[in-house]
């Protein structure tokens, strides 16, 4: 039962965060013909495109592909709790909540370390940093603006990732301590 659970919440955390990656991208407008935008568009495709005719997005906001991210968040300790013979009920969708906060901001956590790596490692041109940047660029400006570099080293990075921490453990004392597992 552990391995199908296991299972159960990889294939859930990875739908989830391409359908959040889908979301993101089109909130910063990054560039649509990026590989990495074009994977996560044609892999989301099937199930968002469907939504859309049924619900039009507002503002610019894409409502499909967020109710159906939220949905999934929703859907993953359902099942879950299913499975370990419990009902959720009401919970479920403020644990679905939660867990698509958490979720974007674990995304948002590891966007930030790979690009900081690739920082380092990559020279000259690299679309997936380009799209890496585009997609920090909004959580990291606000930083830079009261932080500027200092002796030529970033520390925005450094900030986001304190105040990113301090997020988590406040949602994390919000979560059933099972829902975070």
């Amino acid at each position: 039962m552990e391995a199908i659970i296991y299972l159960l919440r990889f294939a859930f955390d990875a739908l989830l965060m391409i359908l959040i990656m889908r979301i993101w991208l089109q909130w910063v407008k990054a560039d649509f013909y990026n590989p990495l935008s074009q994977f996560i568009v044609k892999v989301s495709n099937p199930l968002v495109v469907p939504l859309r005719r049924i619900i039009p997005g507002l503002g610019g906001l894409d409502l499909a592909t967020l109710l159906l991210a939220y949905a999934v968040a929703t859907l993953k300790f359902v099942v879950i709790a299913a499975l370990a013979g419990e009902n959720l009920g009401v919970l479920a969708l403020y644990i679905g909540l939660l867990v698509f906060v958490k979720q974007a901001g674990f995304l948002l956590f590891v966007i930030m370390i790979v690009m900081a790596i690739m920082s380092w490692v990559v020279q000259g041109y690299n679309a997936t940093l380009m799209i890496f940047h585009q997609l920090t660029e909004p959580f990291l400006r606000p930083i830079r603006a009261v932080i500027p570099n200092i002796g030529g080293l970033d520390l925005s990075l450094i900030v986001a990732f304190l105040i990113m921490n301090v997020i988590n453990i406040l949602l994390s004392g919000s979560l059933p301590y099972w829902a975070s597992l």
